[in-house]
């Protein structure tokens, strides 16, 4: 799905490795398909894998992004983060009820992209598998019947869905 919407920066696509084992082939459907849809303004949009040291699979310096993500992706700033935290609990720089969601937001920024804010998830069923849980911890998670032919009235529905929603953190 196309979205020129100004303020979505980042897009992530949550896969299962069968994109990233072909990431060559993606990319260049990508670029094919942002050159058909988007003409000189396909220049505006990228696609990146995360993790990803090739230079290939990353195009810097624009306006919008879209990540593909697999489980993968992330295990290891979960385990930095918790080791982080732990070495500044065993040199008494922190406590460990010091641990708040501002604490670990900090812990576990990473690869210069920012946790999504909403997730559009397609089909019946209500479930976070296959979705990062150190990504999604604070996303807001809007449920759509089907990808297939979504309307502008859907995607709008979601986006104010969304843009109502307040976080509580618990109060």
């Amino acid at each position: 799905m196309q979205c020129k919407v100004p303020s979505i920066i980042y897009t992530y696509n949550i896969d299962q490795s069968i994109f990233k084992r072909n990431n060559s082939r993606l990319m260049d459907e990508i670029l094919k398909q942002q050159q058909e849809l988007l003409g000189l303004d396909c220049s505006k949009y990228s696609a990146e894998f995360a993790n990803s040291n090739d230079k290939d699979d990353q195009v810097l310096n624009c306006q919008s992004a879209v990540k593909v993500l697999s489980p993968e992706d992330g295990k290891a700033d979960i385990v930095r983060a918790a080791q982080d935290f732990c070495q500044l609990v065993a040199q008494q720089q922190k406590k460990s009820t010091d641990l708040d969601v501002d604490m670990l937001d900090s812990l576990l920024s990473s690869n210069g992209f920012p946790d999504p804010d909403l997730v559009l998830k397609f089909g019946p069923v209500n479930s976070t598998l296959g979705f990062l849980p150190w990504h999604i911890r604070l996303t807001e998670i809007v449920s759509l019947p089907s990808h297939l032919n979504i309307s502008y009235e859907d995607f709008f529905s979601a986006l104010r869905q969304y843009a109502a929603c307040e976080q509580r953190l618990g109060k």
